[in-house]
């Protein structure tokens, strides 16, 4: 595992090829917040997998608090379902822990949820609204949380991320 100085759309060519639209979120018309920082998994000299995350601002009724988004979650196609996803995940996700950070948030395609679930994240009951450059919107899809301490507990009550999505 290896913490990327670097990730961008050469980087992400060398994981998914050609394909325009890895995520399958293009169609949403959504615009999203790059992440700052970078995770990968390299198989002989090649970028096979990364994660990234963003810190950005939640609240929850009367509660704002700092979370580490994820995203850019993409995995070589000839390589999936071999754990891979998972290892740059938790890379991710122990680098924000050791940041201070609480909790991770993602959005995702309904069909991934079954996934993150098994990496430990929980499905958001209510749904988010997020910052877009025009205005404040519901996210269409899925959102999802996962303590990054023992003890974290994720308020109840519908989350404003007060930001643009990760």
């Amino acid at each position: 595992m290896t913490r990327l100085e670097r990730y961008g759309a050469a980087e992400l060519r060398t994981i998914i090829g050609d394909d325009a639209d890895p995520s399958g979120v293009s169609g949403l018309g959504l615009t999203w917040r790059p992440k700052e920082h970078h995770f990968g998994l390299q198989q002989e000299d090649r970028l096979v997998a990364h994660a990234g995350w963003v810190t950005v601002p939640v609240s929850i009724g009367d509660s704002r608090f700092p979370v580490a988004g994820l995203g850019g979650v993409v995995v070589s196609p000839k390589l999936r379902g071999q754990g891979l996803a998972q290892l740059v995940v938790e890379a991710a996700m122990a680098h924000a822990r050791h940041d201070g950070l609480r909790f991770g948030l993602l959005f995702c395609l309904p069909d991934r949820v079954p996934l993150y679930r098994r990496l430990g994240w929980n499905p958001l009951v209510h749904k988010i609204s997020i910052e877009q450059p025009e205005e404040i919107i519901t996210m269409p899809l899925p959102g999802m949380w996962k303590p990054l301490y023992n003890d974290a507990r994720w308020p109840q009550g519908p989350v404003r991320l007060l930001s643009l999505p990760m």
